[in-house]
C-alpha cells in the first residue's frame, strides 16, 4: 500500500451477510478474513446482535477491532486501540464504550405501554424464554441466551401481519422510539442507528491514519443507515437471490447470498 493511498476500513453486518441467515455459518468467508488480517485492514462488526453475541464471533474469527452493537446502540473499542484520547461514556471490561442508544429497560417500558394501550399482538425477546428465542431464530440454546442479553434495543416479533403491524409501528414511533426491519424481526430502539455509529468510528480512524476509504456490507433495510454513510456501499443477495429494495448512489449489488456474496465483494474490493 503506497503512502498516499487511503487505508481501507470495512464495516459489516453479520446475519445474512457475513453469517448465513439460516445456519449462521461463516466457513465461506474465512479465507477473506485471513487476508484482511494479514493486510491489517480493520473488520468492524456493525450488527443488531448484542455485545455478548458479537464477542463470540470476535473470538471465533480472531477479530480484535472495535464493534458496533444493537443497530448502533453502542461502539465497543478495545483499550489502547487508538493511541490518542477520545470521548467515551464508560468502561466495560476491556472496552471503552461510546453509548448512543436508549437503555433497554426504558425501551421495554415504552413498548409495554404501546402494546397495552393498542392491544397489539407482538412479543419481544424479553418476553420469551431462551428456548422460545432459539426456536424463533434457529440459534442454539447458548447463542439464544446471548441474544437475550440486550442493552440498547429490543427485537420484536409480530404475531399478526398487515394493517395491525403498520398501526403498531406508527404508535411505536409516536412513543418516541424508532424501528428497523432486519429480516425476520423488527428492531426497536431510540435515536441511534448504524450510520451514526459508523460516522463516529470513521472519524476516529481518520484521526489515526488521515485518509481512509470506508466499505459497508449488508443485506437488509436495517443496514441502510450504514450503507448511506460509507464510501463503498455493498449489498449482498438475500436467500431468495434478490436484493433488498435499497437505492443509493454508488451502491454495489453483488451476486451471491450472504457469505458467498460477502466473500466475492471483499475479493473484488
Amino acid at each position: 500500500m503506497t503512502q498516499n493511498r487511503p487505508k481501507i476500513v470495512i464495516f459489516t453486518d453479520l446475519d445474512g451477510t457475513l453469517l448465513d441467515r439460516v445456519t449462521y455459518s461463516y466457513d465461506r468467508v474465512l479465507p477473506s478474513i485471513e487476508y484482511l488480517r494479514q493486510t491489517e485492514i480493520p473488520l468492524v462488526f456493525c450488527s443488531a446482535k448484542t455485545r455478548a453475541e458479537q464477542e463470540v464471533y470476535q473470538r471465533k474469527l480472531a477479530v480484535s477491532h472495535p464493534f458496533i452493537v444493537e443497530n448502533g446502540g453502542a461502539i465497543f473499542i478495545p483499550h489502547d486501540y487508538f493511541p490518542f484520547p477520545f470521548d467515551y461514556h464508560r468502561i466495560i471490561g476491556d472496552f471503552s464504550v461510546i453509548e448512543l442508544g436508549t437503555p433497554y429497560e426504558r425501551i421495554r417500558q415504552l413498548l409495554g405501554k404501546v402494546k397495552k394501550e393498542g392491544n397489539f399482538h407482538f412479543r419481544g425477546f424479553g418476553d420469551m424464554s431462551v428456548e422460545e428465542v432459539a426456536e424463533e431464530t434457529g440459534l442454539d440454546i447458548e447463542l439464544a441466551g446471548l441474544a437475550k442479553q440486550r442493552e440498547y434495543d429490543e427485537t420484536v416479533k409480530f404475531d399478526v401481519t398487515g394493517e395491525e403491524v403498520d398501526r403498531a409501528l406508527e404508535e411505536i414511533k409516536r412513543a418516541g422510539l424508532n424501528h428497523a426491519h432486519g429480516g425476520h424481526f423488527h428492531d426497536v430502539m431510540g435515536a441511534n442507528d448504524k450510520g451514526k455509529a459508523v460516522i463516529i468510528l470513521s472519524d476516529l480512524y481518520r484521526r489515526l491514519w488521515g485518509k481512509i476509504k470506508t466499505v459497508g456490507l449488508g443485506d437488509s433495510m436495517n443496514d441502510l443507515p450504514m450503507l448511506s454513510v460509507v464510501d463503498i456501499p455493498v449489498l449482498v443477495q438475500k436467500k431468495d437471490r434478490t436484493w433488498e429494495g435499497i437505492s443509493l448512489p454508488r451502491l454495489c449489488k453483488v451476486y451471491g447470498v450472504g457469505p458467498e456474496g460477502w466473500n466475492k465483494a471483499i475479493k473484488e474490493i
